[in-house]
């Protein structure tokens, strides 16, 4: 159970300003500088604090100030012992330069502050006076013998707050009156405002900190989970109406930073500017490489298909993007003191899309569960601002597990997301739509979805005039997720528009929905039915156009691969011209996976498009080199298929092709010594390569 430290420590919701982090550098060299600024600063905390009464921890805190009130003596005496100071160790130095972190975060969060008694005495003892160093030895007793003393008004809120937690795990949810008296008469909480930036601090918690808490991540799930719940029921749905309408505008303001930053000529701190970008951090994350970026800047990087740390070249083992809150509270503190306007991203969104999911306790489960059972009477009865509200707390509570997935779809909230999918309100049409692919992600909830009546055609009605990019883009990427269950693949392409602005968003789209649309017609293209559509609405067309563009060549060249198994799909390949170039294009500068798929899609063009078709593909120029190349040096997959491509020209009696004035021979045979010396299977195939050359002797 945790100690009454800790829950005064989660009540904390101001973060330290700059100044707390940084050791004084401009007193490197200035040893009476950096004596003054010490005595100062403790002087000034004696001062702000000695006749203040905290609200908790009342004696600790009277506690260090006695002591800080000792060690300013001590700092006195240091400075009045002529020139004595000059001389002074290193290692005293460098004590001083601690013990002004110390003192500054005492200034700032004096219930936080950590007692020290490691003090180099031996050191000092030419300095100071024998009644000093009683003074310090009695301090130095005392450090050792205190023990926290806690306070037992803390101490009693600490169990009450594990005793509604306990009840909320067994299922029986506490009645609002019990809350009311706990949050908002004991804890201070007044508004819904406060329980978000309860609810922030503590998802905060977890991320900076994971596996080192106390309590447990899970017990800590529990707690925002019933928070959570309260925001609701003692606080209704009607705070955020003002906030809400202002989140896409706040997003308008940010391009203009860059330049006001300009402006004022104040140059930014290396460690605040993206990597990437070169301009201040909006939104920093941690990439799986422990490197910090703009959110912006990174999931551009990403979108565009790579895969390593644009820093230092590491591969990336996971894409997952982790807020870097803590660096995103210094750069807010540096923006305010230097007056420069700084709009991060809305901390509720940052909550619930990055929020990494806790282990679920049975305590998180069921606040999850009663909370979930407000948000659909909001649905049910609320006004449209509320109802805005309530989607948006869906799609968070369903981004953060399997559990929260399940048991939200089966309270019936598919319906009343299905209305919001049409409103007129932007910001409750994208909630809704991310809340149906976030629900969409369990197997279950895929049934659940295509059942209700109207509901598909409602996501391909925002995939068409969605009133955001973001909208649109999710809706695309529901529709992917509904795809990867095969019986539905028919239905979905078979509803009116889908196919052809999923085309569209593939060549005119962000790279987010590029990526979104060809993942969608991907999982499309595997089902035979579909294929005629595909060609009718210009999907054919528009994937060929893909295989330009980076990012989504890759999947571009697998659904035409799948799309020309097909005669019919063969043809409709066949007749544009960019096809064979930009697939030939792709086996010569594309990924290993994308080699992959360029071969594959020409040998299915070349075994289902007929001989004309084959004809033009065996008579493309370096196509042979490339083959090649591909039977030493592509996946296993591509061998495989770069190999079956080569008897597919045997087959045309294709022995000797020019190109550009080199002749490249095919040799087949089953017994072919050159085929086992280049470690594939004799039967598999044997290239040999007759290059005549002219060597001019000078």
């Amino acid at each position: 159970m945790a100690s009454a430290a800790i829950f005064s420590s989660l009540r904390r919701s101001r973060s330290p300003t700059l100044d707390a982090f940084l050791a004084p550098v401009d007193l490197e060299n200035d040893v009476v500088g950096l004596l003054k600024t010490l005595t100062s600063i403790a002087s000034d905390l004696i001062s702000s604090f000695s006749d203040k009464t905290p609200p908790f921890q009342k004696k600790n805190s009277r506690s260090l100030i006695r002591k800080i009130e000792l060690f300013v003596v001590l700092l006195d005496s240091v400075r009045e012992s002529g020139e004595w100071w000059s001389n002074l160790p290193s290692t005293v130095v460098l004590c001083f330069k601690e013990l002004y972190l110390l003192l500054y975060r005492s200034k700032i969060l004096l219930d936080y502050c950590t007692q020290s008694n490691v003090f180099p005495m031996n050191k000092l003892n030419c300095l100071i006076s024998d009644d000093v160093k009683e003074q310090i030895n009695l301090l130095q007793k005392q450090s050792r013998r205190n023990k926290l003393f806690i306070d037992k008004h803390v101490e009693s809120l600490r169990l009450k707050f594990f005793k509604l937690l306990n009840e909320i795990g067994t299922g029986n949810i506490p009645n609002s009156e019990e809350f009311h008296d706990f949050f908002v008469t004991k804890l201070g909480i007044l508004d819904a405002r406060a329980c978000r930036v309860e609810i922030e601090f503590l998802e905060e918690q977890i991320v900076n900190h994971g596996s080192d808490l106390e309590p447990s991540a899970s017990i800590l799930g529990g707690v925002i989970a019933m928070i959570r719940y309260c925001r609701f029921l003692l606080f209704g749905f009607e705070e955020d109406e003002v906030e809400i309408s202002h989140r896409f505008r706040r997003g308008k303001k940010r391009g203009l930073i860059s330049k006001q930053i300009a402006d004022t000529f104040i140059t930014i701190p290396k460690d605040f500017c993206c990597p990437i970008s070169l301009d201040l951090m909006m939104d920093p994350v941690i990439i799986s490489t422990g490197q910090t970026f703009d959110r912006a800047s990174i999931s551009r990087w990403i979108e565009e298909g790579h895969s390593n740390c644009p820093k230092t070249g590491q591969t990336l083992v996971h894409k997952k993007l982790v807020p870097n809150r803590a660096l995103r509270n210094l750069i807010m503190q540096w923006c305010t003191a230097h007056k420069i306007p700084y709009s991060p991203p809305e901390s509720s969104d940052l909550a619930g899309e990055s929020f990494p999911a806790a282990p679920a306790s049975r305590p998180a489960v069921e606040a999850n569960k009663a909370t979930v059972r407000l948000l659909i009477r909001e649905l049910e009865n609320g006004s449209d601002s509320g109802k805005a509200i309530a989607a948006r707390e869906i799609r968070f509570l369903a981004k953060t597990g399997r559990e929260n997935r399940g048991f939200i779809a089966e309270s019936g909230v598919i319906p009343h997301l299905k209305i919001l999918l049409s409103s007129e309100s932007a910001v409750a049409q994208e909630n809704a739509v991310t809340a149906m692919l976030n629900l969409s992600i369990y197997d279950k909830n895929k049934s659940r979805i295509m059942d209700e009546s109207g509901c598909l055609r409602s996501i391909v009605a925002v995939l068409k005039s969605g009133h955001t990019i973001e909208s649109r883009e999710n809706a695309a990427a529901t529709l992917f997720s509904l795809s990867a269950v095969h019986d539905y693949k028919k239905l979905i392409a078979g509803e009116a528009g889908a196919l052809q602005t999923l085309a569209g968003m593939l060549l005119s789209g962000t790279p987010r929905g590029r990526k979104d649309a060809v993942t969608a017609l991907f999982n499309l293209s595997t089902h035979t039915a579909n294929c005629v559509k595909m060609i009718e609405f210009g999907v054919v067309k528009s994937l060929v156009q893909a295989l330009e563009c980076d990012g989504v060549a890759e999947e571009a060249a697998g659904a035409l691969a799948l799309i020309v198994r097909q005669p019919v799909g063969a043809e409709a390949v066949g007749h544009e011209e960019a096809a064979v170039v930009g697939l030939i294009g792709m086996m010569r500068c594309g990924t290993p996976r994308g080699k992959e798929n360029a071969v594959a899609a020409l040998l299915e063009l070349c075994r289902s498009g007929g001989a004309a078709t084959t004809e033009r593909v065996v008579r493309t120029p370096a196509l042979a080199s490339l083959i090649q190349s591909l039977l030493f040096t592509g996946t296993k997959r591509a061998r495989r298929k770069a190999a079956s491509l080569a008897r597919v020209f045997q087959r045309c009696h294709y022995d000797t092709l020019h190109f550009s004035g080199l002749r490249f021979g095919y040799g087949f045979a089953g017994n072919s010594t050159t085929g086992m010396e280049s470690g594939f299977p004799a039967e598999t195939v044997s290239v040999t390569l007759s290059m005549p050359m002219s060597v001019s002797v000078s």
